[in-house]
């Protein structure tokens, strides 16, 4: 079996055969989701494709409602998982730069895909999100 790209079977996607056989299994773009869509790692990863190599200030000053603490787990966990690169340069005073790695990168086309995907449909989930709240049976 395959999933179109409109989201229905068919087209040239292939579904996985055991996919509902183990509910962890169920959904295998679910780690993937976990790592790059959690609440700060897009718009931090979108800041350093966008605007390359940065130091912390710069990012913080860019993604304007994080607070530092979590900028600071969030360029970890993106460190950690490949898809930044943290550089030290053992300066005085020292300086440290953060920048999005080929990994990181490499979900370029992903973000392009939603961006467009964005402004092609969020008027229509708009109007379906008031056309539900409208409805005497919401």
């Amino acid at each position: 079996m395959t999933i179109s790209e409109e989201g229905g079977m068919g087209g040239d996607m292939p579904w996985p055969a055991d996919a509902s056989a183990d509910p962890g299994n169920a959904c295998p773009i679910a780690p993937v989701v976990d790592i790059v869509f959690s609440r700060w790692t897009t718009p931090i990863l979108w800041t350093l494709h966008a605007h390359g190599r940065q130091r912390f200030v710069e990012l913080q000053r860019r993604v304007t409602t994080i607070t530092p603490k979590v900028l600071t787990q969030r360029l970890r966990q993106l460190e950690r998982d490949g898809l930044i690169v943290r550089t030290y340069h053992p300066e005085v005073p020292p300086r440290v730069e953060y920048e999005i790695s080929e990994l990181g990168r490499s979900l370029a086309p992903l973000f392009a895909h939603l961006a467009e995907w964005a402004a092609t449909n969020l008027g229509k989930v708009e109007r379906a999100r008031h056309d539900y709240d409208a409805s005497p049976t919401a």
